[in-house]
């Protein structure tokens, strides 16, 4: 097997570098090298990027993926076995006259199919189009009209939520003969078959976009994110430095890949750095969670700051802390989406044995801000980590002018200063996302004196009451201190006196019954962990808060509701 530096990006295990040093003497054109080597040209496919070139630099035994379905059986793919199976389809789709810049879409689980066709969409230059499985009709109507979407390959179980626009698409069907042929459906598995096993990648720009992305659509409709194949060093930066992802890693990231961060982090990421990803098809689940990670001996975990709240509050590990038959094998863990609270990071380190980092991101810019798992730096608990080296973040007020530290402001980007940098706006001018050389996060923020940002929530969920500019997140981390919160969310509620008073939203864990003592004993502890004047007057408990499919609180929601 072919290990020279020359052809391989994963890493082994040695002293962290210097975050200071590496940020300071970030080079683009060295970054280039560092990843592709002699063969830059792999950057001008995503498909050469992330499989082709291992199987040519003699890599094509490594597994790139392991898979396990809902009834335990476990599928595994060489990247050789991609290769050959992702040319079948990239030749069906080009049969289809799929060209170079068509959309191509899945609404697929994460399956084996799922991870080929990927590749074969990239192969032939094509731009992947992913579609989550819980949309409906709607989400999924309007996403296939901005991109004009060419093919939509799905399985039975989400057939029939394209019964009305099949008029407009070639529409194949993983799945039975019989099902598909009731629907009038293309047969993947048939179609595929007949297909040769050999195709030549289709050479791009830098600037051709290799995925179609939605943002999550907090607020106002989800608007168009093409990401070129620029995006790939970025992609690269985040998993080579912040999570550290090696060689010898066994790494499941959790997040769908029908959403950015799974997608990005969970396919693309790791199979660019030539390292196994695994996908678990299930559901979540706190005990099969925990049970796929002895399983399959996972060193490195990607989540959600919601999952990890949801492994605590389950017990499950707690129970199975000192089991030694069913011992984890995590060396680290890393968490997007959300804040991390003080808690849970306490939580992970105890019950998980591993450091896990908070990082910062979003689906038009990658991740931008992180805890480096790789990268030598100190970072209170409770920030969201240092600038991803490659990009310059400042902290702007309402007059887009750099706030000095210790002062809340909106997050943006330096581009001119940013070279792994590669958002240029959204697909259909939806929203100008650019003020001079800003790019506007619309997330306000707070940076310290040591270089680490701190979250306070989005430019539309921070809450002024009597003068004073509250984060919800700073509130939300606090209640969820309480031992029987599970969750929680603050917003804001009008008031006559103080321009607004903090409502917090609370679901409590399994078994507990919300009482007015409860709710005391939740504004009594935000009172004093964080101040009177950002302590919740009202608390309601509910059974579940509202989120968008990838997980992110709808606090634009309960604002409505608190108001009706």
């Amino acid at each position: 097997m072919n290990t020279s530096p020359s052809n391989t990006t994963a890493h082994t295990a040695s002293t962290p570098t210097s975050y200071s040093d590496y940020y300071n003497n970030f080079d683009i054109n060295a970054l280039s090298t560092e990843i592709f080597g002699e063969h830059l040209d792999d950057r001008l496919n995503a498909y050469m990027a992330c499989c082709g070139r291992h199987v040519r630099d003699g890599r094509g035994d490594k597994l790139a993926l392991v898979h396990e379905d809902t009834a335990g059986n476990v599928t595994r793919m060489s990247f050789a076995e991609l290769d050959a199976a992702s040319a079948k389809v990239a030749n069906l789709l080009k049969s289809y006259g799929v060209q170079a810049g068509d959309q191509v879409a899945t609404m697929l689980p994460r399956t084996p199919e799922l991870l080929t066709i990927v590749l074969a969409i990239w192969r032939i230059g094509a731009v992947y189009q992913p579609l989550f499985t819980a949309f409906g009709y709607d989400s999924i109507k309007y996403r296939m009209d901005k991109a004009n979407t060419k093919v939509v390959i799905t399985n039975q179980e989400n057939r029939d939520k394209f019964e009305d626009l099949a008029e407009q698409t070639r529409m194949v069907l993983v799945g039975s003969k019989v099902d598909a042929q009731s629907w009038g459906d293309d047969n993947y598995a048939e179609k595929v078959s007949t297909q040769p096993q050999t195709i030549e990648a289709v050479i791009l720009n830098t600037d051709a976009p290799f995925l179609q992305m939605f943002t999550s659509g907090t607020v106002g409709k989800a608007k168009g994110v093409s990401v070129p194949l620029a995006a790939l060093s970025a992609f690269y930066l985040y998993m080579r430095y912040a999570i550290d992802l090696r060689e010898d890693d066994h790494y499941w990231n959790m997040a769908d890949p029908g959403w950015a961060y799974g997608l990005y982090y969970a396919i693309t990421g790791p199979l660019l750095l030539g390292v196994t990803t695994y996908f678990n098809e299930a559901g979540f689940d706190a005990q099969n969670t925990r049970d796929f990670m002895v399983r399959h001996k996972i060193t490195n975990l990607a989540s959600s700051p919601t999952a990890f709240r949801m492994m605590k509050s389950s017990g499950v590990f707690e129970k199975a802390h000192n089991d030694a038959d069913a011992k984890l094998s995590l060396r680290c863990a890393n968490s997007a989406g959300e804040t991390l609270n003080t808690e849970v990071v306490n939580w992970v380190d105890t019950y998980l044995n591993c450091k896990v980092c908070d990082q910062y991101g979003q689906t038009e810019t990658g991740m931008t801000c992180c805890e480096h798992h790789a990268l030598a730096h100190e970072c209170p608990v409770g920030s969201m980590g240092m600038a991803l080296p490659g990009h310059t973040l400042v902290v702007l007020d309402d007059d887009m002018k750099v706030l000095p530290d210790g002062e809340q402001g909106q997050l943006a980007v330096v581009v001119s200063q940013s070279p792994a940098f590669y958002f240029r706006g959204y697909s259909w001018n939806e929203k100008q996302a650019f003020v001079d050389d800003y790019y506007l996060t619309g997330d306000v923020v707070e940076r310290h004196s040591d270089g680490s940002y701190w979250f306070s929530g989005r430019d539309d969920d921070i809450i002024t009451t009597a003068g004073y500019r509250v984060g919800p997140t700073d509130v939300e981390n606090t209640v969820l201190e309480h031992e029987a919160v599970a969750e929680s969310a603050a917003v804001g509620i009008p008031d006559e006196v103080r321009g607004h008073t903090i409502k917090s939203y609370v679901v409590l864990k399994d078994g507990i019954v919300g009482t007015d003592e409860i709710a005391r004993e939740i504004q009594d502890l935000v009172r004093k962990r964080l101040s009177t004047h950002a302590y919740p007057r009202e608390v309601e408990f509910v059974s579940e808060l509202p989120k968008t499919p990838s997980g992110k609180i709808q606090r634009f929601l309960l604002r409505s509701l608190s108001a009706s």
